[in-house]
């Protein structure tokens, strides 16, 4: 599972993947790897002054989850790029992570035609057509619904790429927006169009050195989504 806090990418993984993100080192002790900041659950607490860099969290607990939502809120954050909890129990901590927010689910894509996938500007930054699941509305279904209702293309969906998590506010309540990525390809583009009462400004088919430009001013979750997309659209 991966969440988006504020932006940052919180990854949960399970005991064994964990345990695979050391490697022993010549005196046989573990040596740490690709982190700025390591912090063992069992050993000492979270502390405000950890939230730098890339964060690995060793033994967490839905307690350490806890404690972690509540720095998020509250502490300068402003320096921390990545967080990676090795979890106790995942499915434990999956659910602390969940119960603050109200769960949202959601579905959006990548729609590829050539070498080129569909972008869209707005509220100032390059993002992904996607949005809120319609009541009985599968993930597929309301992928490719709304794909062409805030652009205007007609898909055919595909495989699944990916399943994001991420957190905003609305009306004073805070929302986690589960949202499952597909792969699409372009049935019709002929009548695209912004929709604009969702405030998107322009669309662009974009090849991957453009793609890789506009990702700069974009959110670590659609970078990561496209990404995952790897195959096929390298940028």
């Amino acid at each position: 599972m991966i969440v988006f806090i504020n932006d940052r990418p919180i990854r949960l993984v399970g005991p064994k993947v964990a345990a695979q993100l050391t490697n022993s080192g010549s005196n046989n002790q573990s040596t740490f790897i690709d982190y700025d900041e390591i912090v063992d659950a069992r050993l000492e607490a979270l502390r405000e002054d950890a939230l730098h860099g890339h964060l690995l969290v060793l033994n967490a607990t839905p307690a350490t989850v806890s404690k972690l939502l509540n720095l998020l809120q509250k502490a300068d954050a402003s320096h921390l790029l990545s967080i990676t909890l090795g979890c106790l129990d995942k499915e434990a901590c999956e659910e602390a992570i969940k119960k603050p927010f109200k769960v949202i689910k959601a579905a959006g894509g990548i729609v590829f035609k050539d070498d080129k996938i569909l972008l869209m500007f707005r509220r100032g930054v390059w993002d992904l057509p996607k949005g809120k699941l319609d009541l009985g509305e599968s993930s597929k279904q309301g992928a490719a619904r709304e794909v062409e209702e805030e652009t205007g293309v007609r898909v055919a969906v595909s495989e699944r790429i990916c399943t994001t998590w991420h957190t905003y506010k609305l009306n004073g309540n805070r929302i986690l927006k589960r949202t499952k990525w597909y792969r699409m390809s372009v049935l019709d583009d002929s009548r695209m169009t912004p929709q604009a009462d969702e405030d998107i400004e322009k669309l662009a088919w974009l090849n991957p050195k453009e793609t890789k430009l506009a990702l700069t001013n974009s959110f670590s979750s659609i970078r990561y989504v496209i990404d995952e997309a790897g195959k096929g659209f390298k940028v």
